[in-house]
């Protein structure tokens, strides 16, 4: 089984691949509590908008994607001032235009293969140069939040108590959309565009049903999306299968775990109180 890792790509695809598993639920556990977990979907969709206009000029398309996400990015956190009651009409507005350009462009393109890998997911797609690209910018997205990680706590709370503890809300949401944009890009090679907003949700929504704070949700998150990654790649290579489908699918089924685990837990739980009870 372990003859997988004698084909660079495929080590190339888990180095990747296992980087992403780590930084998409730790941007994703910030963006659920907040109640944004759309922007995720919103950027990767845009970030197709990027990857094409890099396929059109003959530029590395995770290059273009990342400073089309950035930029929209950029956008939906002014947009989000100018619609403070309708929040999320700025993510609808971004969603479209991006959309609209994307499908524009990629029909202006000849390399529709690429594309689709893109779109997808491909670990036979995974370069060298995606690995010199993703690991650097893994590393200065998770230094990031560690360093800012109680002002990035706050503010996935509660905005306005942040703003009377004195930290500063307007550079943290924008830096943090930031980080959000390059997350999602980095992650189209493995996941693909139309998936990865899932990774970001997916293993989060797991790790809500059994943590108990909120570093807890993070490690869980963590591990729930590393499992999944894993046992994506595995099963897309052996079954030739797309990887990111496999991977968000391998994501569900780890999330119906967790939600079944933690209804036997209380139903084990409630089933002990009620011994004591009658027993007193």
């Amino acid at each position: 089984m372990l003859d997988i890792f004698t084909y660079s790509f495929m080590q190339r695809a888990f180095i990747v691949g296992n980087v992403i598993a780590v930084i998409c639920p730790l941007i994703g556990v910030f963006l659920v509590l907040k109640r944004l977990s759309l922007i995720g979907n919103t950027l990767s969709h845009v970030a197709l908008t990027g990857v094409a206009i890099g396929m059109i000029f003959g530029i590395y398309p995770i290059y273009t994607a990342l400073a089309v996400s950035v930029l929209a990015a950029v956008g939906i956190e002014k947009l989000r001032k100018n619609y403070k009651d309708y929040a999320e009409l700025s993510l609808s507005i971004i969603l479209a235009t991006g959309l609209g350009l994307a499908t524009i462009l990629i029909s202006l393109s000849n390399n529709n293969s690429g594309i689709f890998s893109y779109l997808f997911g491909s670990i036979s797609m995974v370069t060298r140069q995606d690995v010199l690209t993703v690991i650097p910018l893994a590393v200065v997205i998770i230094g990031v939040i560690l360093y800012f990680y109680y002002g990035f706590f706050f503010l996935a709370f509660n905005e306005s108590d942040a703003k009377l503890a004195g930290i500063p809300v307007k550079i943290l949401n924008l830096l943090f959309m930031i980080l959000v944009s390059i997350t999602v890009s980095l992650s189209m090679r493995i996941i693909g565009g139309l998936l990865v907003s899932s990774l970001i949700t997916l293993p989060v929504a797991g790790s809500l049903q059994m943590a108990k704070s909120f570093k807890q949700t993070i490690i869980y998150s963590i591990i729930f999306s590393v499992l999944a990654v894993n046992t994506g790649l595995f099963i897309s290579f052996y079954y030739d299968l797309a990887s990111g489908g496999t991977i968000i699918v391998a994501s569900v089924i780890y999330l119906i775990a967790a939600i079944i685990y933690k209804k036997i837990n209380s139903f084990l739980y409630k089933r002990s109180e009620l011994k004591v009870a009658v027993k007193d």
